[in-house]
């Protein structure tokens, strides 16, 4: 046997570098991941509200998907104008209908000041809008033009005897429909 060939006996392992760390080592990378962790934070909340915001939204396009798929009932024609009107009012605003109202006993301390009427805040409620300011409230709400005759045919369909409705062609239905849909989908909130 030859001295000089190494044999198994004189192999070593080899000794392995440590393991690297995967965790910053300076403060800059520790800074940037909180502000990336606040800022997931941030934009999970703002989308689940948004989410919670628009579940007004959501129950209605369901509503209207119901009511479409009958399309020749006469009372899912008739339910459209409520259905508009029921998002309307769900709109989420930065005043809800009546806040601002002056206490009772501020109204009689102040005799000279004028006191807006219960009344005249109660118009600004979508509800009780009709004819032009109805209209005027839908065009301002959509970002996209409505027909100019849009508060007239909803209101056809809330007022208008079982004939006329009946008389009515199934194109007129699918455009009303299509408008309702698309001004429910669209619709601007101002909050």
């Amino acid at each position: 046997m030859n001295p000089n060939v190494p044999s198994i006996e004189q192999l070593k392992e080899i000794a392995l570098p440590a393991r690297v760390s995967y965790v910053p080592q300076t403060w800059g990378w520790w800074v940037l991941l909180a502000v990336l962790v606040v800022a997931i934070v941030l934009l999970s909340a703002r989308r689940y509200w948004q989410w919670r915001r628009d579940r007004y939204r959501r129950e209605a396009l369901l509503r209207l998907a119901q009511l479409q798929k009958r399309s020749d009932d006469l009372n899912a024609l008739r339910e459209l104008p409520e259905l508009l009107k029921r998002v309307a009012i769900s709109l989420p605003t930065r005043n809800p209908v009546g806040a601002g109202l002056p206490a009772m006993a501020s109204a009689r301390t102040t005799q000279h000041s004028r006191v807006p009427s219960l009344a005249s805040q109660l118009l600004q409620d979508p509800g009780a809008l009709g004819n032009a300011d109805w209209q005027n409230f839908l065009q301002r709400h959509s970002k996209h033009p409505l027909p100019a005759n849009f508060s007239q045919q909803l209101a056809q369909l809330a007022y208008a005897p079982d004939a006329v409705l009946r008389a009515m062609p199934n194109v007129q239905r699918q455009q009303l429909f299509d408008t309702c849909r698309h001004w429910v989908e669209c619709h601007h909130v101002a909050a």
